[in-house]
């Protein structure tokens, strides 16, 4: 997977909120993203990275979400939905993470997503304000999913 500098058929990352948002049809997943997502589905360029996959899990085994069924079934679902990939952490993306070269807090799956979106030259859809604000001073590039 890659992806040119401000092409417009380059990746969209999700980021784990962007993806529980997305499948649930979450209120809190913008208008305009959701139109914006609808379009990357048909294009076939959805990418899912592997960490999001390990948070959801963990923020089912800690309860602070409920899927309503068993995680491994949801991202099962999820990841069979058009369009969506899922981008393995590879040895590079891993490594990267450890070596951004700007400052960011230290939340390795933010740190990952961050890497992945980098790798791929993709676009990572967030909520975090944190991470939004980074895309401005143009480390990566992002939109914000609550729009």
């Amino acid at each position: 997977m890659t992806a040119a500098e401000g092409d417009q058929s380059a990746w969209l990352l999700l980021d784990t909120h962007t993806l529980l948002w997305m499948v649930e049809d979450h209120p809190r997943l913008g208008a305009e993203t959701a139109k914006t997502l609808n379009r990357a589905a048909r294009e076939d360029r959805i990418a899912v990275s592997a960490i999001s996959l390990w948070e959801i899990a963990l923020l089912v085994s800690k309860k602070r979400i409920d899927l309503h069924r068993d995680p491994l079934e949801w991202v099962s679902a999820a990841l069979s939905l058009p369009g969506v990939h899922l981008v393995p952490l590879e040895p590079e993306i891993a490594v990267a993470s450890t070596r951004l070269l700007f400052e960011m807090h230290p939340d390795p799956a933010d740190r990952i997503l961050v890497a992945t979106a980098r790798h791929l030259g993709a676009t990572l859809v967030t909520a975090d304000k944190n991470l939004l604000d980074l895309a401005k001073k143009g480390y990566f590039r992002a939109m914000d999913a609550a729009k």
